[in-house]
């Protein structure tokens, strides 16, 4: 290729990889499948590794680079950060509608928008690219941490107009996948995150870039600080522009007064815990810009725009008592049973005590009345004790000198928070272990849950996750415990034996090493190619690859030193389970699905929707929820629901399984 022609191709790819991205975490509308999305990334980096000079800081591939910072550089913001007045009712609402009227005349419209609860950023453009983003700081001074909100990758590195473009936006974590991040941190016995504010702040104020973009983050862009070359007049317009150059932006609604605007505090009071993110409360601001320039601000806040503040959703309950967990690690995690309490939607009656420290910190002892909420609308919490309230019935609780399970003594290591049971031989961490094995994001072996393990488990039927692709060998046995039968058993095993042709990554994850989550078992899945050439693999190869530190090396060379630990992936071989990973081989594969959009509904009798979806983009094809004229085949399992009746209406095929398996072979 000549150099323009490399040059035309890289910057092709880049527009089409950015497209790709808009869609996907932007728009929540993904247009291809991860394995068409990688291939596009390897094709760019192969290219811009052969023409470094090619490469330019806008450039997908550059999302994460660089070393860590040993410091965050200061930055001077060119237009000051301001920070909100908060109200708490309606008449605190009508007195900022009046202050309001009395400067600028009767007629005034408001824009309404969530407050989510992160952190506030500013993110500057030139020329349509992206060339520095900083925290709010002081307002007036803040710090550069660009490398660390280039990895969150629903902020865009190129507009799609070249226009010169300051904004500010709210950088956070999704409810869902703070969740996710918490039991992660738990698992790899790491500390747990206080609330989703919190786990955002706290990682995009890691010196390493690498780290930040190990976190699920998310953005959301509230308004133009400053701009050239464009005028707009209205608030509602520059959220609009907003969009249109690719950025993500949140919900927003236009009021005609302030009656409609304590109308929409009182219906989002009630539906925060609707949304997929943290809200603490809405802001209201003036739409006119003209009217803004009148009001003015104070010394920190503007004039023009409040904050409703929603209060906090806590409850007052008991706690009747503690009981203690042994995880696969062999940690002892206590958890609170509390008197059931609704709190932010649902029933509470439980509640993570963490550890020792977390419960002396806190002097929580049963019988005690205590505060809860929901860390992020989602994990039940201890927020404090309500000592006035105590009777001196209250017990003070240790954790237990013994596991509880195989009455081992249990210990705390050197430099650990968690109490531990170091007994390899526990019951209770081998059985955390095997529902591990077998879970969703590991080897997704449907029907294996977690009270037919403890069945088998104390059967003696399993041992060791190799035992279970040995189970066909038993399965007269099998039919004849509790609850199972024939057809119970036959798809049981029909589900173990199609797990065998999982990708390496799942693999990986599912054994369990300390520190590895599904996402980096599948990077050094998909870097070594096989379970061999990792099993051979050293630390400094290990730690070669971005986003494996240093620990996480160490744990898997440790695992895989260990004798039982290799016999266990040796039984697992011999039975026929997948060791390669399958992303190795895909370059020679045909994507005879290529450009075809599925819609699944009903249910299969011999795949699980996952196990489907992977099977069409493993192929080119593309899933998506709702039947329209671009689908190309609609897969009908037993019970369809009106999916069915709006393919016939549009004449979109309905094929079965036998069919799809036909198109697949």
């Amino acid at each position: 290729m000549y150099k323009n022609q490399i040059k035309a191709k890289i910057e092709n790819l880049r527009k089409e990889i950015n497209y790709h991205d808009h869609s996907y975490h932007v728009l929540d509308s993904p247009e291809i499948s991860d394995y068409k999305y990688d291939t596009l990334v390897k094709e760019l980096m192969d290219l811009e590794e052969k023409h470094p000079e090619l490469i330019t800081p806008d450039s997908p591939t550059q999302r994460v680079g660089g070393k860590p910072e040993t410091k965050f550089p200061q930055v001077a913001h060119t237009v000051p950060l301001l920070s909100l007045d908060n109200s708490y009712n309606e008449n605190d609402l009508l007195d900022f509608d009046k202050r309001i009227k009395k400067e600028v005349g009767e007629t005034v419209e408001y824009v309404v928008e969530y407050k989510i609860d992160g952190l506030s950023v500013a993110l500057k453009y030139e020329n349509g690219s992206f060339v520095r983003g900083t925290t709010r700081g002081d307002g007036t001074v803040g710090e550069d941490i660009t490398s660390n909100l280039r990895t969150i990758k629903s902020i865009p590195l190129r507009l799609q107009e070249e226009t010169s473009i300051e904004v500010r936006g709210e950088a956070y974590i999704p409810k869902k996948k703070f969740a996710e991040l918490n039991r992660r941190q738990e698992e790899n016995e790491d500390t747990v995150f206080a609330n989703p504010r919190n786990a955002a702040a706290g990682s995009l104020r890691q010196l390493d870039p690498k780290i930040a973009a190990s976190r699920p983050l998310d953005i959301s862009i509230f308004s133009i600080l400053a701009i050239s070359g464009a005028a707009i007049d209205r608030h509602s317009y520059a959220l609009e522009y907003l969009k249109k150059l690719g950025f993500k932006t949140s919900n927003y609604e236009v009021c005609k007064d302030i009656g409609e605007v304590i109308e929409l505090c009182n219906k989002w009071q009630e539906k925060r815990y609707d949304l997929p993110f943290e809200i603490d409360g809405l802001v209201i601001k003036v739409n006119d810009l003209s009217k803004r320039e009148i009001l003015g601000t104070r010394a920190k806040s503007p004039r023009w725009a409040i904050a409703f503040k929603f209060p906090a959703e806590e409850k007052e309950t008991l706690v009747k008592g503690v009981i203690v967990q042994i995880g696969r690690t062999g940690a002892v995690t206590p958890t609170a049973i509390l008197e059931p309490v609704t709190v932010a939607g649902s029933v509470v009656s439980r509640a993570t005590l963490h550890n020792q420290d977390f419960i002396d910190m806190k002097d929580i002892r049963i019988g005690d009345t205590v505060v809860i909420h929901k860390a992020g609308d989602v994990i039940p919490e201890v927020v404090r004790v309500i000592k006035e309230k105590r009777n001196g019935e209250e017990q003070k609780y240790v954790l237990p000198s013994e596991c509880p399970e195989c009455k081992e003594k249990t210990v705390r290591l050197d430099g650990e928070v968690a109490l531990r049971c170091i007994n390899i031989a526990c019951p209770a961490q081998l059985r955390r272990g095997i529902i591990h094995f077998v879970s969703r994001n590991a080897m997704n072996i449907d029907g294996l849950g977690e009270a037919l393990v403890t069945m088998l488990l104390d059967k003696g039927f399993i041992k060791d996750p190799g035992d279970i692709y040995y189970l066909k060998d038993r399965r007269e046995e099998l039919v004849d415990l509790e609850r199972m039968g024939e057809k119970s058993v036959e798809n049981l095993l029909d589900a173990i034996e199609r797990s065998k042709k999982n990708d390496l990554g799942r693999l990986v994850n599912a054994l369990g090493i300390k520190l590895v989550g599904s996402k980096a078992a599948t990077l050094v899945a998909d870097t070594f190619g096989s379970m061999d050439k990792l099993i051979e693999a050293s630390e400094e190869e290990i730690t070669a690859i971005d986003e494996i530190g240093p620990k996480m090396a160490k744990s898997m060379v440790a695992f895989f030193n260990d004798e039982k630990n290799l016999k266990v992936i040796e039984k697992i071989k011999e039975s026929g389970v997948n060791m390669e990973s399958k992303k190795k081989s895909k370059t020679n594969v045909n994507l005879k699905l290529e450009g075809m959009t599925f819609v699944l509904t009903g249910t299969l009798p011999n795949y699980s929707r996952n196990e489907a979806k992977e099977i069409i983009e493993s192929l080119g094809g593309k899933v998506t929820g709702s039947v329209s004229k671009k689908t190309t085949y609609v897969l009908a399992g037993e019970n369809p629901g009106s999916k069915i009746d709006k393919a016939n209406e549009l004449g979109v095929n309905v094929i079965t399984e036998e069919e799809f398996q036909d198109l697949t072979r």
